[in-house]
């Protein structure tokens, strides 16, 4: 089932997510098809319960739809995240263009680290303590965020903040148009 996509503006977004009790979770499974089938039907790459209007902390990648001859790694690169937690970040701030279902229309380069170590349950509840660099460190991190009620645009550099602050100011009165099935606060 196609989830609405919750956009910037919505209170939601801003909450940091708690981590579930599985077995208090009795469609666990049933959340997870359904936020991969959402972020399919946006073209996206990633996608966080926040952005579902969840505050549990879980989110969905899947890099698939980027391999090809230049990034085979990326062909089986599906994972759920439940509970998350990054442990460590290293290495250098590397700024790239990023871009958000909750946030359409706008890419903004984001420094971020490029190695990160995270501890998570996978989508059978299998505990997982990962070490993950460059893209997949990004993406990572990007969703991340999210259940830390931490949006991109946070990160961005104050002087491109106020050059999309009228589009963000329009996206918190609902004044947004998608090609996928949206929430906002209006």
């Amino acid at each position: 089932m196609i989830l609405p996509i919750y956009i910037y503006g919505h209170p939601v977004l801003r909450k940091e997510a708690k981590d579930i009790e599985p077995q208090n979770y009795p469609n666990l499974k049933e959340l997870i098809e359904n936020m991969f089938e959402t972020m399919y039907a946006a073209d996206g790459i990633g996608l966080a319960g926040p952005q579902v209007g969840l505050e549990d902390r879980i989110f969905v990648v899947d890099l698939s739809p980027l391999a090809d001859e230049e990034h085979p790694e990326f062909k089986d690169f599906k994972k759920a995240f439940i509970n998350a937690h990054i442990i460590e970040r290293e290495g250098e701030l590397d700024a790239v263009e990023e871009g958000c279902l909750s946030i359409p229309g706008i890419h903004e380069k984001v420094p971020r680290e490029e190695e990160i170590r995270i501890r998570y349950l996978d989508e059978n509840l299998q505990p997982h303590d990962e070490t993950f660099s460059g893209f997949r460190a990004r993406v990572i991190q990007h969703e991340y965020d999210h259940v830390d009620g931490i949006l991109f645009v946070d990160k961005i550099s104050p002087l491109r903040k106020r050059m999309v602050k009228s589009k963000l100011a329009n996206m918190e009165k609902g004044k947004v148009s998608c090609d996928y099935k949206i929430r906002t606060v209006k």
